[in-house]
């Protein structure tokens, strides 16, 4: 019986110092890289892409309402960094919004779950277009290249 109670013991002391240790080096990354999430206890999905390009120019929700607010003109990616929709659909659609000329902000719904009631999300990826503070348009899923290129080109672009 002590053999059994010594070797539960030492599962739990590994344990624990995995725990500690995994923590630890994600306060070490969260320290060496900029944080757009203003908050410090972050998934380790999101910890993963925090210095992925493609994950880039992120917007938070209270920024996000500010700019609606104001009425002005916005198109949001709304994500998540688990989502293997979005996982396949962001290195698509953010290299296309770039050459569209298209200031794509994303919002990362595993780290703000309020804004998938908020902004009445259904599904990941989600891109809304925003004119004077309204939603104007929206394409929902993984979708064909030709279906992003038609939403920007129609739906972003269609003024300019």
């Amino acid at each position: 019986m002590k053999k059994m109670i010594i070797f539960v013991l030492l599962l739990v002391v590994i344990f624990g110092a995995l725990i500690f240790v995994v923590q630890y080096q994600n306060s070490q990354k969260l320290d060496g890289v900029d944080n757009p999430y203003n908050k410090s206890d972050l998934d380790q999905a999101t910890i993963d892409q925090l210095e992925d390009p493609i994950y880039q120019n992120q917007i938070l929700p209270d920024e996000l309402q500010e700019k609606l607010d104001n009425g002005e003109d916005i198109t949001v990616y709304f994500y998540s960094p688990t989502c293997i929709h979005c996982q396949r659909t962001t290195p698509v659609v953010v290299p296309m919004a770039e050459e569209y000329g298209v200031d794509l902000v994303k919002l990362n719904l595993l780290e703000f779950e309020a804004a998938w009631n908020e902004y009445s999300i259904e599904a990941t990826p989600t891109i809304v277009r925003y004119e004077g503070g309204e939603e104007t348009a929206r394409i929902v899923g993984e979708n064909e290249q030709a279906a992003f290129e038609n939403f920007f080109e129609q739906e972003v672009l269609h003024e300019e």
